[in-house]
């Protein structure tokens, strides 16, 4: 097994077990659930921080939701494409805040989370977006001549409702078909439709 790959796969069993035990998981914990030697996850990672915060960065990575969003079949209703989209992103969303939380809650998320640069925006920040962002406007594509905006815009539109209706600690979460019945169909009521 190359370097990358014994990384790949010692950050993957670690990552069920940051989110459970936060930073108090132990390298031995680790590399049990690895099936490696203890002392081979120091010959990949510096220390355990280091771990950690490859840890915070696979969970941001967005390569397995950019997946998913390109599978979506496009031959499905809008409404249920956003539905299956939104599912998706919600879960990725979930990761990142699963992952976070249990490095906050122990005081280590500063440690570990990328520093910001000279402007204040953080590295790749936007990259991790971006590529959501495109799957999405792809899953608008097929209704483009029937939308009020370009696909593009609407991406924009639908990946800041999704993450601000997946706001951590809202007491009564907007459910998914909510989600995308709001963004699809605004706001009001049609004359005579019941609540």
């Amino acid at each position: 097994m190359d370097p990358d790959q014994r990384r790949a796969m010692i950050v993957a069993a670690a990552l069920p077990l940051v989110v459970e035990y936060g930073a108090s998981v132990t390298t031995a914990k680790i590399a049990r659930a690895a099936g490696i030697g203890e002392g081979t996850i120091f010959r990949v990672f510096e220390d355990k921080d280091a771990l950690l915060a490859a840890c915070m960065a696979e969970a941001v990575r967005p390569d397995d939701t950019v997946a998913h969003l390109e599978s979506i079949a496009l031959d499905q209703p809008l409404a249920d494409r956003l539905a299956e989209a939104a599912d998706v992103v919600r879960g990725h969303m979930a990761r990142i805040g699963a992952v976070a939380g249990a490095l906050a809650a122990a005081g280590r998320l500063e440690r570990v989370a990328p520093k910001p640069d000279k402007d204040g925006r953080l590295p790749d920040r936007e990259a991790s977006l971006a590529r959501p962002r495109a799957a999405l406007a792809a899953l608008f594509e097929p209704d483009r001549d029937s939308l009020r905006l370009a696909p593009e815009r609407l991406a924009d539109a639908f990946q800041l409702t999704l993450m601000s209706a997946g706001r951590l600690g809202a007491p009564d979460p907007l459910t998914t078909e909510e989600v995308v019945d709001l963004f699809l169909h605004g706001a009001l009521a049609a004359p005579g439709e019941a609540r």
